[in-house]
């Protein structure tokens, strides 16, 4: 019984400690877990750093970065503000997606994509005027464990809109090719 409660309690600390570093929600909107894993992505396209490129996964076909991590949209951003509203801790847990070029190397994508200049004089990529980002606990190309975390952050189709469906649990497995 003492080790069930001290698993129990080890995980609400761990759980509460990603929240807190997320600090990204900005205002009191409920926090859920972030869901399981899907199957990894297929990446279409080439893989430099300053890529932006599509991604195969159980959501669809979906927006990668040039090392074909997932990227995903911050529903506290506003389309064409050319700012950015996840900075510090936020920023710790979900990088921005960047690019050394006002014009990033596009493959896939048909969403309208152009850069912003961040505070500190990085240029992050945006979609449709959306901010781009990646999500830290994503260890893998094709891992999506972001999707709707806090119900404020989604994975982006190729088209530059948000997803907001959740993976299936019984989604075909990743075939292996692209990596």
């Amino acid at each position: 019984m003492k080790q069930q409660i001290w698993k129990l309690a080890t995980t609400v600390v761990a759980s509460s400690g990603l929240l807190l570093l997320a600090g990204c929600s900005g205002g009191t909107a409920p926090y859920g877990a972030a869901p399981a894993s899907s199957s990894p992505a297929s990446v279409q396209g080439n893989s430099g750093a300053d890529a932006l490129m599509t991604g195969l996964s159980p959501l669809g076909t979906i927006i990668v970065n040039g090392q074909g991590m997932t990227a995903y949209v911050f529903d506290h951003d506003t389309a064409n503000s050319g700012v950015s509203t996840c900075s510090g801790a936020c920023q710790s847990l979900w990088p921005p997606i960047t690019s050394t070029s006002a014009t990033p190397v596009v493959k896939g994508v048909t969403g309208t994509v152009a850069t912003i200049t961040r505070s500190d004089g990085t240029k992050q990529v945006t979609v449709n005027g959306l901010p781009l980002y990646t999500y830290t606990p994503d260890t893998k190309p094709g891992d999506d464990t972001g999707q709707g975390f806090s119900g404020i952050w989604w994975v982006v189709g190729a088209n530059g809109s948000k997803i907001t469906a959740q993976p299936s649990p019984t989604a075909s497995p990743y075939s292996g090719s692209g990596y």
